[in-house]
């Protein structure tokens, strides 16, 4: 194992300064495919129209009553 010293002279057993350097060197990683679109502020835009639509069901429901 070789004991490399980070930037400040800290002692990084590991190495992992050395690959972390080396990963952002090489580039952006590539990717097989695109990643999918996170779907939660989707879910949750769905789930407050529904609510909404309840609430105001309830109220119309309670006028007209």
């Amino acid at each position: 194992m070789a004991n490399t010293q980070g930037p400040q002279g800290n002692h990084d057993p590991a190495g992992s300064t050395q690959m972390f350097r080396a990963f952002v060197d090489e580039g952006a990683p590539r990717a097989a495919a695109p990643a999918p679109a996170p779907a939660g502020p989707r879910i949750g835009l769905i789930v407050g129209v529904v609510a909404v639509l309840v609430i105001v069901a309830a109220v119309a429901w309670l006028a007209l009553k």
